[in-house]
């Protein structure tokens, strides 16, 4: 995707507008909201919008989009990334079918998102909402309204993310077949295997052919967060607006210019109680298909013995990188389990760590890539080494190279040349102030 140069009057502009403002806040009742800046860098989290000043005051500060939690809250600044999962269950109020088909062609997001409203209406549910995401494709949701109050005698504001995961696990196994076949009807072959990367082989043999190859629909964990609609998304400048199913077809990504938007379609509408048969479905194939044991992560002996740095000795890019990130969170991980281990901090210490910031970064990874790194990682014999600074493909390129005196050590040039020197080198600096004084 294709970062569009940020004209902020423009920005202004847009959310000036009355009807603008009163939708975003609507939508943003109960929810974590946090602001996204023209850099791409995320605000403080967590935040919330009350009031339209509220989001003209960001816009002021330079945000350009605003992104909203899918769980509903009593009290959201009570929100800390330190919060058990019973606590956070008291705080939910409630949370959204929330449905995120992540494809790279425009015209195959299209179909998948119609299949998604067949295999939804095939269920009774037709309290679902479209909005087109500023990016690649679009969201579906469902309100939280349409749910039954309790599922399996258990509270369904507190059965976050379970009944979602199995929910959105069940849809793509309900419309695998249907999809692929959509998929493959709607282009050559040939064509079909440039637009997707998928080898041709794959896409004749249509037994083979595995639409979500191609198709992503993540498994959200808590405090999973999504742009709001009438938000601006902050790369493409385009707007995440609200469609009507029967104008999926029809839409286009240029109707979605600021200067075209009107607000004409809400979205999460609370209507009927109609998800109950869905529910049903989704969990009685979840019980004979989900395997709900999870592989644990090797605790193994770190063989090289590391003196223990805390946190305030860090260097500023990896603090930086710990205050989660919308890019390079992948290879964030990568500098992070190195980096930590070279520190001395145990291996439950890494993997409580690596938890916490993970939900700070917007998406949060999703918890089995998490948990397959820091297994590999952790079955390591020797304590890895970051990169260096001066590789490109990582601090530089990730923004996060933020070099401060300790780095430069009273030159023009940085002289530190991987982040686990740093903490050395400042604490031998701090060593040597003190036999002077």
């Amino acid at each position: 995707m294709i970062a569009m140069p940020v004209d902020m009057q423009k920005v202004w502009n847009y959310y000036s507008r009355e009807s603008i403002l009163k939708a975003i806040v609507e939508v943003a009742k109960n929810r974590e909201v946090v602001s996204v800046y023209r850099d791409g860098k995320f605000g403080k989290r967590p935040d919330i919008i009350q009031y339209p000043q509220d989001i003209l005051q960001a816009i002021a500060e330079g945000a350009v989009s605003f992104h909203g939690s899918v769980e509903r809250w009593q009290q959201p600044m009570s929100l800390d990334v330190g919060l058990k999962k019973t606590d956070l269950d008291r705080l939910r109020i409630g949370w959204d079918i929330f449905i995120d088909p992540d494809v790279d062609d425009f015209q195959i997001a299209k179909v998948v998102v119609k299949q998604i409203m067949e295999a939804l209406k095939d269920h009774g549910v037709n309290s679902y909402s479209i909005k087109y995401s500023g990016g690649k494709g679009f969201h579906m949701a469902v309100p939280f309204e349409s749910m039954p109050e309790n599922i399996n005698t258990q509270p369904t504001a507190a059965q976050y993310p379970e009944i979602l995961q199995k929910i959105i696990h069940y849809l793509k196994w309900y419309m695998r077949d249907q999809l692929k076949e959509e998929i493959i009807s709607l282009s050559p072959p040939a064509e079909l295997s440039k637009k997707t990367g998928i080898p041709i082989e794959e896409i004749i043999n249509i037994e083979t052919f595995d639409p979500f190859k191609i198709v992503s629909m993540d498994i959200f964990s808590s405090r999973h967060l999504f742009r709001l609609p009438y938000s601006i998304h902050e790369k493409t400048m385009l707007v995440s607006v609200p469609i009507k199913p029967e104008n999926i077809d029809r839409f286009e990504k240029e109707h979605a210019l600021p200067e075209k938007v009107r607000v004409e379609e809400k979205f999460l509408v609370p209507r009927t109680k109609d998800t109950e048969a869905l529910i049903i479905e989704a969990l009685d194939w979840a019980s004979k298909h989900m395997k709900e044991v999870e592989e644990q992560i090797p605790k193994l002996k770190v063989t090289k013995k590391v003196r223990y740095i805390p946190e305030e000795s860090f260097p500023p890019c990896i603090r930086e990188i710990s205050k989660g990130l919308a890019d390079g969170r992948k290879r964030s991980v990568f500098i992070l389990i190195n980096f930590l281990r070279n520190m001395g901090w145990s291996l439950e210490k890494i993997e409580e760590q690596l938890v916490k910031w993970s939900e700070k970064n917007y998406p949060p990874l999703r918890p089995n890539y998490l948990r397959t790194q820091l297994r590999w990682h952790f079955r390591q014999d020797r304590n890895l080494l970051p990169p260096n600074c001066d590789n490109e493909q990582f601090y530089l390129n990730m923004r996060v190279c933020l070099p401060d005196e300790t780095c430069k050590a009273g030159t023009d040039k940085i002289v530190i040349k991987n982040p686990v020197n740093y903490p050395f080198r400042k604490m031998s600096k701090g060593q040597k102030k003190l036999k002077r004084k």
